[in-house]
């Protein structure tokens, strides 16, 4: 069996934990073996058709609650305890924020290797290979891991999620056996960004910005003409992000975030290969640019050569004039 540990964020299942299942029902098939779903919370029972309506033979539900808020000591508990009772070959987890913080958490605590942040899994020789980027993306390195459970986390927006293939669907109550005392702390309040962006993992559009926006005031530009599109987001290239003009969280690329939306507005954005590495999925990349020699038009679809400053607000104007009509 490998399992696939599901997300729950909002009272719903990630896309990037689909992603993790869909992932594991493909290798497990590739081993003759079947995928599961775990589901942690103090009400997640709930949630377990759309795991089997996935593709989950069998959804293990861990209720207790000590799970009710995240957090990483009594989630790695219940992780822990459930792969100690049901041995999975595998535990994959989605590469999200929670997921890297639990993945390590639940390795150390069964005392097994973690492949992290795969970006691929193959099967060869019956065996599992995983694949991750070392040294900030300049390089791959395919591992075997000796230990078992094998437990990796995936990169979202990397795996595809594929077709339904409804599973049989049995569903397992387990006791989480979170022990009293196990959590040192709690979840007081949860605070959100007071613009309350959409992840870009999640948007269907992505406007991204680089160093060509030549400071933080130009994101301003960038987060009106996302507002035109609905569930649409802010990213932005690494340098962007180093030099302070907006948050880690926005950050696509190879050290980033991949992201794979219906449109990827490219602004201001040379076409680093490490940047290209997150974004080259997308469905359709429109780039803005001065430069006519900038990597950044070889994978657009559509480029348009001048200045962001004068190009930026024309957009936005011309998308306005076409959603009214």
């Amino acid at each position: 069996m490998i399992a696939a540990y599901l997300e729950i964020r909002d009272g719903k299942i990630k896309k990037s934990s689909l992603e993790t299942l869909a992932e594991a029902r493909r290798r497990a098939a590739d081993l003759g073996d079947t995928a599961a779903a775990v589901l942690a919370g103090a009400s997640v029972a709930g949630l377990a058709g759309t795991a089997a309506a996935a593709g989950a033979a069998k959804v293990y539900v861990l209720e207790d609650p000590a799970l009710a808020d995240y957090s990483s000591q009594a989630y790695a508990v219940a992780l822990a305890v459930f792969a100690a009772e049901t041995k999975p070959a595998a535990l994959f987890f989605p590469a999200t924020a929670m997921g890297k913080d639990l993945a390590p958490r639940v390795a150390a605590r069964l005392g097994v290797a973690l492949a992290a942040d795969c970006t691929r899994i193959e099967v060869r020789d019956g065996a599992l290979e995983y694949t991750r980027p070392i040294y900030a993306g300049k390089a791959l390195l395919t591992v075997r891991l000796k230990s078992s459970p094998q437990l990796a986390s995936l990169r979202p927006n990397v795996f595809p999620a594929g077709p339904p293939a409804p599973g049989t669907g049995e569903i397992v109550k387990m006791a989480a056996a979170v022990p009293d005392g196990a959590v040192k702390g709690k979840v007081a309040e949860i605070l959100k960004e007071e613009s309350a962006e959409l992840d870009v993992t999640e948007a269907d559009v992505v406007v991204s910005g680089g160093r060509g926006l030549k400071g933080p005031e130009a994101f301003a530009l960038l987060r009106d003409l996302a507002a035109i599109f609905p569930r649409a987001a802010v990213g932005a290239s690494r340098s962007a992000v180093d030099s302070g003009w907006i948050g880690h969280q926005h950050q696509v690329g190879q050290t980033g975030k991949t992201v794979s939306p219906q449109l990827y507005l490219a602004v201001g954005i040379s076409g680093a290969i490490q940047h290209l590495a997150g974004m080259s999925s997308s469905k359709v990349i429109v780039a803005v640019n001065k430069d006519p020699e900038a990597p950044i038009f070889k994978v657009a679809d559509y480029g348009i050569l001048g200045d962001l400053f004068e190009v930026v607000p024309k957009l936005k104007e011309e998308l306005q004039k076409a959603l009214k009509d």
